[in-house]
C-alpha cells in the first residue's frame, strides 16, 4: 500500500509549474499503473497518454487521461501517432523481465525489449513531439552497456538490455531528444517483495526500491530534466525522497 506521504507529495507544488503532456507506455504493468496514478495528480502534468494493448480506465475519472490502444508495442497506427504529437515526455516500461525471459523464444524477448522500444521511440519522434522531449527507458540495474563484457547475471539478457540502452541514447543524441535510462533493482510493492528484497540484498547485493518512489523519481525527471544519466537505484531513491521532502 502506498503511504499517505506518497499520495500527497504533489499537493503543495508550485502552481506555476509547466504544463506537460506525458506518454506512459505499458500503463497496465506494475510500474505503469503507479505512474498513471501519480501523473494524474501531478500539478505539472496536464495530459497523460496511456499506451496499452487492452482498454484501461483511470483509477479515478480525470480529463487529463487518454488511453491509446495498440495491437502491439512495435506497431503504431495513425491514432497513436496523433496522440503522440506535441508530447513533452515518455516513460517506457515495456520489457520481459529477467525471471520470465527464459520461457519465451529469444527472438521474442529481443522484439519486446529492444525492437518495440526503438519502434515506439521512432514513432514518437516522427509524430512531432515538443522540444525538449524527454524519454526514459526503464531498464534494470544489471543491464550492461559494454558489449565486450560478460555479465555474471543472465549474460545474454543483460547485454541485450544494455545494448537497448545504447540504441536509445544514440537515437536521442542524433535527434535532439533528452534521453536517460532508469536502472532500478528489485521493485517492491508489498511485504512479500520487501522480504525478497532483503534476502537478495544480503545474498547477492541486489538493491531495491519501493514502487511509489520509483515512479515518483521518474516523473520528476521527465518534468524537471535529468540530473544524471543513467539513473541508478540509489539515484532514484534520492530523487524521490527530495520530492517528498518538498511536498
Amino acid at each position: 500500500m502506498i503511504s499517505s506521504l506518497h499520495q500527497n507529495s504533489y499537493q503543495n507544488n508550485d502552481s506555476d509549474a509547466p504544463a506537460m503532456k506525458v506518454i506512459i507506455v505499458g500503463a497496465t504493468g506494475l510500474v505503469g499503473t503507479e505512474l498513471i496514478r501519480q501523473s494524474l495528480v501531478h500539478p505539472s502534468i496536464t495530459s497523460v497518454i496511456a499506451v496499452t494493448r487492452r482498454t484501461l480506465a483511470p483509477p479515478s475519472p480525470s480529463p487529463k487521461f487518454k488511453n491509446i490502444l495498440v495491437k502491439d508495442y512495435d506497431q503504431y497506427a495513425t491514432d497513436a501517432k496523433s496522440a503522440f504529437k506535441g508530447a513533452n515526455a515518455c516513460i517506457w516500461t515495456i520489457a520481459i523481465t529477467p525471471s520470465k525471459s527464459s520461457i519465451y523464444p529469444w527472438e521474442e524477448v529481443v522484439r519486446i525489449c529492444q525492437t518495440s522500444t526503438m519502434n515506439g521511440l521512432r514513432a514518437m519522434h516522427d509524430a512531432g513531439t515538443a522540444k525538449p522531449f524527454r524519454f526514459i527507458y526503464m531498464s534494470g540495474v544489471a543491464a550492461e552497456r559494454d558489449q565486450t563484457k560478460t555479465p555474471s547475471f543472465k549474460p545474454q539478457y543483460s547485454l541485450m538490455r544494455g545494448e537497448t540502452e545504447n540504441q536509445v541514447l544514440k537515437f536521442c543524441t542524433e535527434n535532439g531528444i533528452e534521453g536517460a535510462a532508469a536502472k532500478p533493482g528489485l521493485i517492491t510493492d508489498g511485504l512479500a517483495k520487501k522480504a525478497l528484497a532483503a534476502t537478495l540484498w544480503l545474498t547477492m547485493g541486489v538493491p531495491s526500491i519501493e514502487i511509489g518512489k520509483c515512479a515518483r523519481a521518474m516523473l520528476d525527471q521527465v518534468v524537471n530534466g535529468f540530473k544524471k544519466e543513467p539513473l541508478m537505484n540509489d539515484d532514484l531513491i534520492k530523487i524521490a525522497e527530495e520530492v517528498e521532502r518538498k511536498g
